[in-house]
């Protein structure tokens, strides 16, 4: 299986964060900013490599906290 993020998901969203494609474990690719945005709603689709391919979705939503505050 392969994990990616959807076409929907708008490549400077996509930018922020990083996703294993094996594992689907995903990462920020840099510091978020609370004031910038408050949340993300990531789509990410799990690819299987059979003839022919199937996949699935899952949306994942990722809440950014002010720790300044």
């Amino acid at each position: 299986i392969e994990y990616s993020f959807s076409d929907t998901v708008p490549a400077r969203v996509q930018n922020l964060f990083i996703i294993d494609t094996k594992s689907g474990e995903i990462r920020t690719a840099g510091d978020l900013d609370y004031e910038d945005v408050q949340s993300y709603d990531l789509a990410i689709e799990a690819r299987d490599k059979g003839t022919p391919p199937l996949s699935g979705h899952c949306s994942v939503e990722l809440e950014v906290l002010d720790v300044n505050d």
